[in-house]
């Protein structure tokens, strides 16, 4: 389990060395048609879930333009939000017999649509998948899928794979520092954008760092001096909160009016200190922060210790957030959240991260979890195996999975209303996918190219 290997999700000539220890599906989202990068909310069509709107300031009111593909906002404190629908796609085309054939005996048109969102993640995937589990097992998905009907969706490239990720950013564009002597120099701007939630529906009016949400990958190493500036592109003030990093200077803690002024718009400010504290971190808005880190203004900071101790073949970000745009993992909901990929035998890393206002209990099918650190803090003789795991605001969590046993496992936060409604599965659903062998994965990833 060298943690230092190359990224199998990459093409060799795509591969930074340096890039290497991130692992996992950081590779996994390739420019133009591959696999895309990260991002999750309550978009699936029809979803019957919730969304928990963002209050619109006045200074929001530019960006908030795109209001209509948001549920109403909350008239009421900044901390009161509506609940209502999320906004969706109808379902009347999915739900159509035409669509996939007649309805079978039994079934009705929440059965067709919850059929539809699986042909919508696994899209043209599903004849690669043969060859990685055999013919056995693949003639079972395919009479599950309803594959004889040769529904458009064999034909067409997975939901994950047609919106922008963080996994494709962090891969292929990764946030790389300047030198300054031996200080770290990162450079981000702050930015209004529009940002799909789901291959099926309008872009939302969010907000973003280097123009994406979340933000890129802030990564350093355990004692590194640190300096970021930030460009502040909005029309409206903000500040910058590194979380869980412990400053020895306050000023540095990123908190307009009790640490700094605002950020105003045009204004660049600088935040510097020694990464001291090791483990999975974040950065996020501190200001109007309801309303801003509820449209995306949220990323990972990760602090590799120095030297790594845990072993793990590779690795996952996994931000949750439920405002904009309802239900989210890394700024997308199912079925277009990219999956947590593997071959038997390895051990992925995964770094729960939550930046909403609501408590998620993950919940994995088939296997269990490892807990090993909480907050960034190793937990070391109290670490504990679980199969669900509740991540609260603000918290983070590092898991370990040990990928032994080969299948298409559900992966999900265990609030039911979050997951699933009467037209199948949306939101905070994900897979772990794991394949008999490493050679699979690039099966899987060449597959996407195609």
């Amino acid at each position: 389990m060298d943690t230092k290997s190359q990224d199998p999700l990459l093409p060799a000539d795509l591969v930074d060395p340096s890039l290497s220890r991130r692992g996992f599906l950081r590779g996994a989202a390739l420019a133009g048609g591959g696999l895309v990068a990260v991002g999750l909310a309550a978009c699936a069509p029809t979803a019957a879930g919730w969304t928990y709107g963002p209050v619109v300031t006045p200074g929001a009111a530019a960006a908030a333009s795109a209001a209509a593909t948001v549920a109403p906002a909350a008239s009421s404190s900044p901390a009161a939000h509506s609940m209502a629908p999320s906004a969706a796609p109808s379902a009347a085309a999915s739900a159509s017999p035409a669509a996939g054939g007649p309805i079978p005996a039994g079934w009705s048109a929440h059965d067709v649509a919850a059929r539809e969102v699986i042909r919508r993640y696994l899209g043209d995937l599903v004849p690669a998948l043969k060859d990685i589990y055999g013919p056995v097992a693949f003639a079972k998905m395919a009479e599950i899928l309803g594959a004889a009907d040769d529904y458009p969706q064999l034909k067409e490239k997975p939901a994950f794979v047609q919106v922008p990720q963080l996994f494709l950013q962090d891969a292929l564009q990764p946030l790389k520092p300047e030198l300054d002597g031996d200080t770290k120099v990162f450079k981000l701007t702050i930015d209004a954008m529009e940002h799909k939630i789901d291959e099926l529906l309008p872009p939302v009016a969010a907000l973003g760092y280097n123009g994406q949400w979340p933000g890129p990958t802030i990564r350093v190493t355990q004692g590194d001096k640190v300096r970021v500036l930030f460009t502040n592109n909005l029309t409206e003030t903000t500040g910058v909160h590194f979380h869980g990093v412990e400053f020895d200077d306050f000023f540095q803690d990123g908190i307009p009016f009790v640490t700094q002024l605002p950020i105003t718009p045009g204004e660049t400010y600088t935040y510097e200190f020694v990464a001291k504290t090791a483990g999975s971190l974040m950065y996020h808005s501190h200001h109007n922060a309801t309303d801003q880190v509820g449209r995306g203004l949220l990323g990972a900071f990760i602090v590799d210790p120095k030297p790594e101790p845990v072993k793990y073949d590779r690795e996952y970000v996994w931000i949750s957030n439920d405002e904009l745009g309802g239900f989210t993992i890394n700024g997308h909901g199912f079925p277009a959240v990219i999956p947590v990929l593997a071959a038997k035998d390895e051990t992925v890393r995964i770094r729960f991260m939550n930046e909403g206002i609501m408590m998620h209990p993950w919940h994995l099918h088939g296997m269990t979890m490892r807990v090993i650190a909480r907050d960034g803090h190793p937990l070391g003789s109290a670490a504990f195996t679980c199969d669900t795991l509740g991540v609260n605001p603000g918290e983070r969590y590092d898991v370990l999975i040990d990928a032994k046993t080969p299948g298409v496992w559900a992966f999900h936060c265990h609030i039911l209303p979050h997951v699933e409604g009467t037209n199948g599965m949306f939101g905070m659903v994900n897979t772990l996918i794991v394949v008999p062998e490493k050679a699979h994965v690039d099966a899987i990833v060449t597959a996407l190219l195609a």
